[in-house]
């Protein structure tokens, strides 16, 4: 009799528990899975290459050196193709690391990596897992520009911002659309906080799922935004109907998050696992 009770009560208090967990919901935190098409692989690289070994040269090319006005952003760092700051570890994954040097007349150095003139896709779904880098002035980002920017310009051209972090705050991932009438510090975004850990602490896959109505933005399989065509048109003029391609770079400062301070540890990387694209 009394076990029975006990089991009746132990039961009682499971149920409510489930319940409450039910009322409270998903934390940030918690893989979300997303119904979403049956997807083709378009395009990959999963760097598995040898320890200090170089980029795929009919998949990735570089930017280099420090851009007009820092890229546009007041950023500090020198972009270079040298393996001191981006190369393959050996153990599956690609190094960016940004470093404190003097170099080309630039305080820091560091990479940035595009497949423009390579490849390039209109629609479809654009992923990395990525760990990011931490520290004031530090700037990891995951994005695409338009193919079409060489002859139209930023932000005509279009800009989606599938990942970008301030490494003063490793707990927050940005997204973003820049365009015309809604670029720089005007642009359409959305935030993803971590609550139980941190970017620089574990990867992370961040995607961008793209249609002709929409761009959603997950991390792990966490769907956090949604941008609708109609919601950009109320700002200015949706130009996400033409191929982008995708860039990886770690900026040191700039307007998006200030400059780094002598406690900055430095060399900071962001270290990629994979980037997949899908049809």
């Amino acid at each position: 009799m009394n076990t029975f009770i006990n089991n009746k009560y132990k039961m009682k208090g499971l149920i409510s528990c489930l319940f409450i967990l039910l009322l409270i919901g998903c934390d940030t935190d918690t893989e979300q899975k997303i119904d979403q098409p049956n997807w083709q692989l378009a395009w990959s690289d999963d760097f598995n290459g040898i320890k200090g070994g170089q980029l795929d040269k009919n998949k990735w090319t570089y930017d280099i050196g420090r851009g007009q006005n820092g890229w546009g952003n007041q950023e500090l760092q020198y972009y270079t193709d040298r393996p001191e700051n981006v190369s393959m570890d050996g153990e599956g994954n690609l190094v960016i690391t940004a470093r404190r040097e003097f170099f080309q007349g630039a305080d820091f150095t560091s990479s940035r990596i595009k497949t423009k003139g390579l490849f390039d896709q209109q629609y479809g779904k654009f992923e990395a897992r990525i760990k990011t880098p931490y520290g004031q002035g530090l700037w990891p980002a995951f994005w695409m520009l338009g193919n079409n920017i060489d002859n139209v310009g930023w932000p005509k051209c279009g800009e989606i911002d599938i990942m970008e972090l301030r490494g003063q705050a490793p707990t927050v991932a940005e997204c973003a659309l820049h365009g015309p009438g809604y670029s720089g510090g005007n642009s359409i975004t959305g935030k993803n906080i971590l609550t139980n850990s941190r970017y620089d602490n574990k990867f992370h896959v961040f995607a961008a799922v793209w249609d002709q109505s929409k761009i959603d933005f997950y991390i792990d399989n966490f769907l956090y935004r949604r941008i609708e065509k109609s919601e950009v048109e109320k700002k200015g003029e949706w130009v996400y109907d033409h191929s982008f391609f995708m860039i990886f770079n770690v900026a040191v400062g700039g307007t998006f998050l200030g400059s780094p301070t002598v406690e900055t540890p430095f060399p900071q990387q962001m270290v990629i696992d994979y980037v997949k694209v899908y049809k």
